[in-house]
């Protein structure tokens, strides 16, 4: 598929996803929400790929919010759809995919963008990046996640205080908070996001899949995490690549992982 507002290029088993509207801060709106979709979708069945770095075009923004001019006419009918939409095609779609996903948060990450870089399985953020969730300033709250996902990694407490004052926080912080995984400097934000994601390439695709639907099971209403933790570390049983990695453990070599 040809895209508008993304750029897609493929290095090895990795993917990179840049969001290429720099003249809008790579603001998010529908049509750039369907191609998210579509991108993930396309990246998550491709299986010469394993794993996703998205990124922001520029160095000023990830991406710096929704593009409001797109949704400041709508009723209240129309703001859940749209919400709904985000939610399950874009946002819940690359938390729970079976391939990891780093964001490496180049520059501002406002609203829906701190809401997408929150759905991703780690973030990375450059030194000169600015996070935040203003939305309390235009009379809303996140919509795409960003109340649960925020209190499920800073806290309820501070993510509280980072909704209702709708202050922007630095990288430092967001790593102080455990909002980022790792603070960089830009020109080595790619570098880092590559080194983390080669690593885990290293592993099994099978367990590391498991890993997050096991993760993120903990935080679902009405399911037991632990209950899935052993039914996914049961299925690991019958992969061949449990049985490569216990012949490599045993014969003292590196396993050569087919995701099988």
């Amino acid at each position: 598929m040809a895209f508008q507002s993304l750029l897609i290029e493929s290095k090895g088993r990795i993917q990179f996803i840049t969001i290429n509207r720099e003249p809008k801060l790579n603001a998010l709106n529908r049509s750039l929400l369907d191609e998210l979709h579509t991108a993930f979708y396309e990246a998550f069945n491709n299986p010469n790929i394993s794993g996703i770095i998205i990124t922001g075009a520029g160095s000023k923004a990830f991406v710096a919010g929704a593009d409001i001019s797109e949704f400041s006419d709508s009723g209240k009918a129309a703001a859940a759809e749209m919400a709904r939409y985000g939610q399950v095609n874009v946002f819940d779609f690359i938390e729970n995919g079976k391939k990891p996903v780093i964001a490496a948060i180049n520059g501002f990450a406002l609203g829906g963008g701190l809401e997408l870089a929150m759905a991703c399985h780690i973030r990375i953020a450059a030194d000169s990046a600015k996070m935040g969730l203003p939305e309390v300033t235009l009379g809303l709250i996140p919509g795409y996640g960003g109340t649960q996902r925020l209190a499920q990694l800073v806290g309820k407490g501070k993510a509280m205080e980072m909704i209702m004052t709708a202050d922007m926080i630095t990288a430092a912080d967001a790593f102080q908070f455990g909002l980022v995984n790792h603070v960089v400097s830009q020109d080595e934000l790619m570098a880092k996001s590559v080194e983390i994601l080669s690593k885990i390439l290293l592993r099994a695709p099978l367990a590391i899949a498991s890993a997050i639907t096991a993760v993120n099971a903990g935080f679902k209403d009405g399911v037991s995490g632990f209950e899935v933790e052993i039914s996914e570390f049961s299925a690991c049983f019958k992969t061949l690549d449990f049985r490569e990695g216990v012949s490599a453990f045993l014969e003292k070599r590196k396993p050569d992982f087919k995701g099988e």
